[in-house]
């Protein structure tokens, strides 16, 4: 009996030592960072491309041309692996235009119609 009333005191005084505070996670919780990532703004992503294209132009030139979805935009890169510049349209199908370039065209076209500065327009084809 000894034994049996050693242990339960031993038991309960670990017991006694626990903490007895609420410990209710709330998923929900003011400042939590969860709730944060949630608060951010859903992003937009940019449109996929629909057709990447080579086009040599009347100048003996070649432009590069990324055409993406939506037809309002293209990018253009004057040399392969350069740097894009993107063109763009007020209406889905009309002139892409960006500083120094307008491109006349659609993705589905083998022809298109490149404007850029100290070369004027001239036609380009896939």
């Amino acid at each position: 009996m000894t034994k049996t009333l050693t242990f339960a005191l031993v038991a309960a005084a670990a017991l006694a030592g626990c903490d007895q505070s609420d410990h209710t996670i709330n998923a929900n919780a003011p400042g939590d960072q969860a709730n944060a990532a949630n608060a951010i703004a859903p992003v937009d992503m940019p449109p996929a491309i629909v057709a990447s294209k080579i086009y040599r132009c009347k100048d003996n030139s070649v432009v590069y041309i990324d055409w993406l979805a939506g037809d309002q935009s293209a990018n253009l890169r004057t040399e392969k692996g350069g740097a894009p510049t993107r063109l763009t349209a007020d209406t889905a199908g009309g002139a892409l235009m960006a500083e120094g370039y307008s491109l006349i065209g659609l993705s589905t076209a083998k022809t298109v119609t490149l404007t850029r500065l100290g070369k004027g327009a001239q036609a380009c084809r896939a």
